[in-house]
């Protein structure tokens, strides 16, 4: 007797039909992941060179900082998975759609354009939830550049759809989306060099005339700075961590130009309070003196502005 073999049923559709949609699912999915976290990084990167170009006393990199960023990429990755997933990829369908029963196919320019609409309701919420807070024109702005980040992903991931294009294995849609990604970075780090030697923030450049005079936290403290180097304080405070008092007494104080403006220094060492030595920010006709206080990951400063 001869034995039967059965051919198993497929539901859903043809096998060959069910791994090519999620061949294409998957490099879709694949392609805009990678292309959100292209985005992720060089916007940090955009970040960190605009806080360059802002009054600021240096950018500070900790230990423990590092390690919260290492520790948030897989979390942050998942998310942007499920951020591909659940709005990148229905935007490329609904694009898609409306393509076809408007001329037949699937036009480019319907991506932006959904993009920008569904960026809209949230740049409204914002504005007006922040009301006075932010501008028209920092609402367009942000607008925009939201609207940049959803339609990049989803016109990179759109080529994958296209019916008149080779196929791409996951592992090509990967390798393409790292070198492009890597150019991509390594350009944002070059505009950031650049942005930064151009219009980087540097502080302005003291002396012992400057210096001397009176300066005032705005809360009561005051620093008595004269040109023969005696420092009177009153009510200045002092932080020891979350501890805050209050010192007033008499000293001396130095100061010392260092090699460039970033290394300037006043040290002010007054009875009744901890030798501290300041150091410079703001503009020349508007300086400040300020020391870093609490906990030393916060950043948090102690700001000293001169009156005239």
């Amino acid at each position: 007797m001869r034995s039967k073999i059965e051919e198993p049923m497929h539901v859903g559709g043809p096998p060959r039909a069910q791994g090519r949609v999620r061949d294409r699912f998957g490099g879709v999915l694949v392609a805009s992941t990678g292309a959100l976290c292209v985005e992720a990084v060089v916007g940090g990167i955009a970040a960190l060179a605009w806080q360059g170009t802002r009054e600021n006393p240096g950018l500070a990199y900790s230990g423990l900082g590092f390690f919260v960023l290492i520790m948030l990429v897989p979390v942050l990755t998942v998310l942007l998975m499920l951020l591909s997933a659940g709005v990148v990829m229905p935007l490329l369908a609904a694009a898609g759609w409306l393509g076809r029963r408007g001329r037949g196919r699937a036009q480019w320019w319907w991506t932006p354009t959904l993009a920008a609409a569904a960026e809209a309701p949230l740049a409204v919420l914002v504005a007006v939830l922040a009301g006075s807070v932010v501008t028209l024109v920092q609402v367009v702005v942000g607008w925009l550049v939201g609207t940049a980040a959803l339609a990049g992903p989803a016109l990179v991931s759109r080529r994958l759809l296209l019916s008149h294009r080779p196929r791409l294995s996951g592992r090509a849609i990967l390798g393409r989306v790292t070198a492009y990604g890597a150019l991509a970075v390594v350009a944002a780090v070059v505009a950031a060099i650049g942005l930064s030697a151009v219009l980087g923030y540097v502080p302005p450049r003291l002396s012992t005339q400057l210096v001397a005079g009176k300066w005032t936290d705005g809360k009561g403290g005051t620093l008595v700075l004269t040109p023969d180097g005696e420092g009177t304080a009153t009510g200045l405070r002092t932080y020891d961590f979350d501890a805050i008092h209050r010192c007033t007494g008499t000293g001396t104080w130095v100061y010392g130009s260092g090699t460039d403006a970033w290394s300037q220094e006043v040290s002010v060492s007054v009875a009744g309070c901890d030798t501290q030595t300041w150091r410079v920010l703001g503009t020349t006709e508007h300086p400040k003196l300020y020391v870093f206080i609490g906990d030393p990951d916060s950043e948090d400063l102690y700001v000293l502005r001169r009156r005239a």
